[in-house]
């Protein structure tokens, strides 16, 4: 038996068509496949997650090869199959998913605003850039993630995003262009939650630095009129 097929999985008797004992491996690599597709699911909401389904597929692959290579050597070639047509649907799906919600999510009668036109860079002062100036008063479209330190309760009207996940996740004090402070209009409630929030309301423009509870403060309030 080839160290190769060694290597892929745990071993197991059977019989060649001559007769004669070998020992057989359950592919690895077809099980990592997957493995891989399934939690590549995840992709559809945190769409870095499509990186699994591309290891998946390499996986898959690899493990068809091996499964011509060492025929009487290895079992488990559905999982290798399994794998690839998953992952390789994923990567269709996704993809399409997201761009359909890009070109849809924006309501009628706001602007899609990109978090980094308003952030300062690190090594400038940190204050209002002249795009968000020029935004003052606009009503606008923008996605962040809710700063954990920003809501007491698992529920509130009023709370702070962030651009990114890191900042989230992890909070600490953000830079004060990286922050927006977030209030909901009516009845409509956040939840404390990991996924990217989708707001769209009226952008108000501090020149002063406006203090908020548990942070330094903020720049940049929105009245938002809907949150997805």
């Amino acid at each position: 038996m080839s160290q190769t097929a060694r290597s892929l999985g745990s071993q197991d008797s059977g019989f060649s068509e001559n007769g004669s004992e070998v020992y057989q491996s359950v592919s690895r690599a077809g099980i990592a496949s997957v493995v891989m597709g399934l939690l590549a699911f995840g992709s559809f909401w945190f769409l870095f997650l499509v990186l699994l389904a591309v290891t998946g597929l390499i996986f898959g692959i690899i493990a068809l090869r091996d499964f011509k290579r060492f025929p009487e050597e290895l079992v488990g070639r559905p999982f290798a199959q399994v794998g690839v047509g998953l992952c390789g649907l994923l990567l269709i799906a996704v993809p399409t998913f997201h761009t359909v919600v890009y070109l849809t999510e924006v309501p009628e009668g706001y602007t899609r605003v990109n978090f980094a036109k308003l952030t300062a860079s690190k090594n400038s002062m940190q204050k209002p850039t002249d795009f968000a100036i020029s935004i003052n008063g606009d009503p606008i479209f923008i996605k962040g993630y809710i700063h954990p330190s920003s809501m007491a309760t698992m529920r509130a009207k009023k709370f702070i995003i962030v651009p990114d996940l890191g900042t989230c996740c992890f909070g600490g004090q953000p830079d004060l262009t990286h922050m927006i402070e977030v209030t909901l209009e009516g009845d409509q409630y956040a939840t404390k939650s990991l996924r990217k929030q989708r707001l769209a309301g009226t952008l108000s423009v501090n020149q002063q630095l406006k203090r908020v509870d548990e942070l330094e403060g903020v720049f940049y309030q929105l009245k938002a009129d809907i949150i997805k």
